[in-house]
């Protein structure tokens, strides 16, 4: 594996506003997290998995949509993609839904595109859990840098979150 656990080692990386919002956000909620710093990007889930050296499926992608200019999120297995019908009906929500563009997306969470972290949001945001994640005792979330993640198991996630684990919001491919 190629990252270095914070525990150890402290970095400009871990300074930046963003990072510093989630691990002060997971502080908040009592956990017990702690943000690794990549030596290579984790912008996209396959990225995430090859620096890790895990399944692509172990990643959490923190996929943020929009319905009516409204964001709403979906935390996903990097190796699956989202049903955006079945996520519409697991939040109770109607209308066309749609990928968030970048400025929604910093708007509604803080974070730019590629270190969406699944909390610590700039708003609260409707969200939903892939339950495929249950294949994983270790799951792996950005941390608000595409450089940084953190670990965690799916109950943690929904803790943390405040997300319902549903069934059938992700498809393979």
């Amino acid at each position: 594996m190629t990252y270095h656990d914070t525990r150890l080692a402290m970095s400009a990386l871990l300074d930046r506003p963003a990072v510093k919002r989630l691990s002060d956000a997971l502080a908040a909620v009592g956990s017990s997290a702690r943000i690794i710093e990549l030596a290579e990007t984790a912008r996209t889930a396959a990225d995430a998995a090859a620096s890790l050296g895990v399944a692509q499926g172990a990643i959490v992608k923190s996929l943020v949509f929009a319905v009516e200019g409204k964001a709403i999120m979906a935390l996903v297995a990097g190796d699956r993609r989202c049903d955006t019908q079945a996520l519409g009906r697991a939040l109770g929500i109607a209308g066309k839904i749609g990928r968030a563009d970048a400025d929604l997306v910093r708007a509604a969470t803080g974070y730019s595109i590629g270190g969406v972290a699944p909390l610590g949001h700039a708003t609260p945001l409707p969200l939903v859990i892939d339950s495929s994640l249950r294949r994983f005792a270790t799951v792996y979330a950005a941390a608000g840098h595409p450089h940084c993640v953190f670990a965690t198991c799916v109950d943690e996630l929904a803790s943390l979150t405040g997300g319902a684990v549903v069934e059938d919001i992700a498809v393979e491919g």
